[in-house]
């Protein structure tokens, strides 16, 4: 199904639990290159009971589990719909990332809720989902999977960092796409900024106000999974079992909470940059422009919700320092980007070319991932 031009939906759930991001998004391709347009997007808030049901997901036995896929598939693609008739779009197809709930690669198995058929059958429209699993089953981390996106719509970024509720990078080295799961972002700003009654720290605005301590600062930094080697990805699971267990043994006041998140997780971030930069001095693509800046003057995307994050983003500055210019996009891409990625490996998959890359995930080889449903 080649064809020169295509309309898509996207749609990410991502485990900051924001609620749910639809693009709709135009592609064409230009001398050999993907072009794209986010056209219209939105984001729908999960209700707190919807909220609730996906972050206690996880502790479902199989049968209760089974039943909220299904469920979350029907209202995934009845909430298509609606927004595909208010705008009167025509898509190609949706393309659907779901909401993870079990994320294992260590024991080969992940899951995204969000049934393929059920969206298919409700939506009136032909569905690719479930892009995670093959890789898995075939030795990857199944994560993260942006990173073609980052190669084939942003590839004249040296690095293209994204901030939801795990912070996660890619860059070219040796010609190859690299990417990880740098470790906590949003999903442990968010729970703090509740503490003080808040949803979230709209621009860091308490983060600032804090002081750092110290204690929970160096306890943060030392977590195991900062000295695992990449390829590797993480999620709620680390996060319930390693990270807010730890940060509720220190007894301080939210903002000061807040402040020291900040600090940790600018501080990962420039430590992970820092290192590609010592590993290789041309971290930019191969494919590149001649004249490309060198490291001294590269570029860093970052998208997803921290990026609008003002004393994140300052503080992050700070720490990667001269060499790194940290670039905030309009907010269209920073909160829609991940659906676009995910519109675009739906096409690689209808097209049949590789949307999943080896040297990202640690899997055996390339992937051409998905899963189809067409409508019945």
């Amino acid at each position: 199904m080649k064809q020169k031009e295509y309309t898509v939906l996207g749609m990410m759930s991502g485990t900051s639990l924001d609620g749910l991001d639809m693009a709709y998004c135009r592609f064409w391709q230009n001398k050999g290159f993907w072009k794209y347009a986010i056209e219209y997007a939105t984001t729908i808030p999960y209700s707190e009971d919807k909220k609730s049901a996906l972050q206690e997901a996880i502790n479902l036995e199989p049968m209760d589990l089974f039943k909220l896929h299904h469920r979350y598939g029907e209202w995934l693609g009845k909430t298509a719909k609606k927004f595909l008739g208010e705008h009167k779009l025509t898509v190609d197809f949706i393309s659907s990332h779901g909401h993870t709930i079990h994320h294992r690669p260590e024991e080969s198995y992940t899951f995204q809720a969000g049934d393929g058929a059920e969206l298919a059958k409700h939506s009136g429209q032909t569905v690719i989902c479930d892009f995670r699993t093959e890789d898995v089953k075939q030795g990857g981390q199944g994560a993260p999977l942006v990173p073609i996106g980052d190669r084939l719509l942003l590839g004249e970024y040296d690095y293209c960092l994204n901030l939801g509720g795990i912070s996660n990078i890619s860059f070219e080295q040796d010609g190859n796409r690299i990417a990880y799961d740098i470790g906590i972002a949003n999903m442990l700003l968010n729970p703090l900024a509740q503490r003080a009654g808040l949803p979230y720290d709209r621009d860091g605005a308490l983060a600032r106000q804090g002081s750092l301590n110290k204690a929970l600062y160096e306890a943060l930094n030392g977590l195991e999974y900062y000295t695992l080697p990449y390829p590797k990805s993480t999620g709620y699971e680390w996060f319930a079992k390693e990270v807010w267990p730890l940060v509720e043994t220190f007894d301080d006041t939210p903002e000061n909470l807040l402040h020291t998140a900040v600090h940790h997780i600018a501080e990962q971030i420039a430590m992970a940059v820092q290192s590609t930069l010592e590993q290789n001095s041309q971290p930019s693509s191969a494919k590149a422009p001649a004249g490309k800046p060198s490291p001294v003057n590269s570029q860093l995307l970052a998208t997803g919700g921290g990026a609008k994050n003002s004393f994140l983003m300052e503080i992050l500055q700070e720490k990667l320092g001269d060499q790194i210019q940290l670039i905030i996009p309009d907010k269209k891409l920073i909160d829609y980007k991940e659906a676009l990625v995910f519109a675009l490996m739906g096409i690689l998959k209808m097209e049949g070319q590789i949307n999943i890359l080896s040297s990202v995930t640690g899997g055996e080889e390339d992937l051409c991932s998905g899963v189809v449903f067409n409508v019945q």
